[in-house]
């Protein structure tokens, strides 16, 4: 199985007959890896969308917003805005969904929304993109434009 790493967001591929017997950790950070499924928001936590997951994930979300933010590991003002992220989708209790695409790892989207800066976030409801934020933006910002889609 792949999990992702939510230090540092490394899709780790893990075993599931070693990790029932040993605690898995990430390849790239070393941070332990959390292998129980959260609730409706990855338990408090971004959920990792992949080019694979994105239509289910996102599109077939329904009425319920989801913000993705689109990062790559080596974007700087991405990792600035990492904690706010977190903190947002931790607040979430779902009434929204923060999710992460790493457009690095995932073109194909990228390439179908025009991502041509990052970070770049956008927010879906009901299959739809509805508003685009991009740049390293303050948390105000980010939460004010979220609690218009709900």
């Amino acid at each position: 199985m792949i999990i992702a790493c939510t230090r540092c967001h490394t899709r780790n591929r893990v075993d599931e007959q070693s990790a029932s017997t040993q605690q898995p950790v990430c390849g790239r950070c070393s941070a332990p890896l959390e292998l129980s499924p959260g609730d409706s928001n990855n338990g408090g936590k971004p959920r990792i969308v992949t080019d694979a997951t994105f239509e289910r994930e996102v599109l077939g979300s329904g009425a319920t917003p989801v913000l993705v933010d689109c990062w790559a590991p080596w974007c700087g003002p991405c990792r600035i805005i990492a904690p706010v992220l977190d903190e947002l989708a931790a607040e979430a209790k779902g009434r929204y969904v923060i999710a992460k695409l790493n457009v690095d790892e995932n073109p194909q989207t990228s390439s179908t929304f025009g991502i041509r800066s990052i970070p770049t976030m956008l927010i879906f409801k009901n299959g739809q993109l509805i508003d685009t934020l991009v740049g390293a933006l303050p948390r105000q910002a980010i939460a004010s434009r979220l609690a218009k889609a709900v």
